[in-house]
């Protein structure tokens, strides 16, 4: 394990009130204007729900994951998507639909577990009912194809939720785990009951330097790009974005940002976090694309000043750290360090 390229530390801090609350972060949403909603912190005894709105997955696959949450005193009901399977999907669109409708029903449910990614949530977002979570707030978490979720609860629900590892990233013994594996795993813990996260990730000389304080959106690039111009399109004036990717070529991944440029969506950062991004390599070595992922990022936003992190913990990787999105937090980037600290 190399984790000096990821990460330096993580650094619990204290935990906050197990109330829901509304802060006053989040003043350029259209959907909620001045506010966003926090749902209540996980207590001892809660119960976590999974379900499987995108990829297939089986009950074996998610019992790692089961048995660690339990072990954090928990409980766990599993949803009916479990084991479902329509081709690729965790079920056929109806199917997912109304497993995560009644997800966000059931009160007794204090947290949602997306089990995988993959594919799937676009097809089912616009027929999901979140009014409830308004009355009734609840974690939401996930990462990859759920950035779909991430992405329509703070455009249309101004409610908080965690960007972190899956069911499908739960190792099976976990006596044999990497160091890096359990920590990642444990801050979904922390998230949940209200720890504050502190990251420091290794200083990249392609970072940029400063300060920058905002609400803190994104996830896969890809992800966003597809949800570009339709009413789950995230708003980032003001904000700090974070992006990852893996699978894509070069060129591709240039082809996303210059999205990004001409959606406007860099103009008015403040801050940028490029976490992982795994490159799929050129089908033909000559004709490579010629640009690093530092040289594609810098170009599109050469006219802005807002401070950079290249290689944060986020992403397709074992070092996938949880992140509170829609909250606000702190970035800043030193030639002697990089922090991001929630606030």
């Amino acid at each position: 394990m190399k984790r000096k390229h990821f990460l330096k530390k993580l650094i619990p801090a204290g935990l906050v009130l197990q109330n829901p609350a509304v802060l006053n972060i989040n003043e350029e949403d259209e959907s909620a204007p001045g506010s966003i909603i926090i749902p209540p912190y996980l207590k001892q005894g809660d119960t976590i729900g999974i379900t499987s709105p995108a990829g297939y997955t089986t009950l074996k696959d998610i019992q790692p994951a089961i048995d660690q949450i339990q072990s954090w005193g928990f409980k766990i009901k599993v949803g009916d998507t479990i084991g479902k399977r329509d081709f690729t999907f965790g079920g056929t669109d109806d199917e997912r639909r109304a497993d995560f409708q009644q997800m966000i029903d059931d009160a007794s449910v204090k947290a949602i577990l997306c089990a995988r990614g993959g594919y799937g949530f676009v097809r089912i977002i616009d027929r999901i009912d979140f009014s409830k979570l308004k009355l009734h707030p609840k974690w939401m978490i996930g990462f990859s194809d759920i950035t779909v979720l991430h992405s329509h609860a703070n455009r249309n629900v101004g409610i908080a939720t965690i960007h972190s590892k899956m069911c499908n990233s739960f190792p099976e013994d976990w006596s044999k785990a990497e160091p890096v594996q359990i920590e990642t795993i444990n801050s979904i813990r922390d998230a949940l009951k209200g720890v504050k996260m502190h990251y420091s990730p290794v200083p990249n000389e392609k970072n940029r330097l400063g300060t920058a304080t905002g609400t803190l959106v994104g996830g896969n690039l890809k992800t966003l790009e597809s949800l570009a111009g339709s009413k789950s399109d995230i708003t980032t004036a003001g904000k700090i974005l974070f992006v990852e990717d893996t699978g894509e070529y070069m060129y591709s991944i240039d082809r996303m940002f210059w999205n990004l440029k001409r959606s406007g969506k860099l103009d008015h950062l403040a801050g940028l976090i490029v976490g992982g991004f795994k490159v799929k390599p050129d089908d033909d070595p000559t004709e490579q694309f010629g640009k690093t992922l530092q040289e594609i990022v810098l170009e599109k936003i050469k006219d802005c000043t807002y401070p950079v992190c290249f290689d944060f913990p986020v992403g397709h990787q074992k070092n996938n750290f949880a992140l509170k999105c829609g909250l606000k937090h702190k970035l800043v980037i030193s030639t002697s360090q990089s922090t991001l600290n929630e606030l």
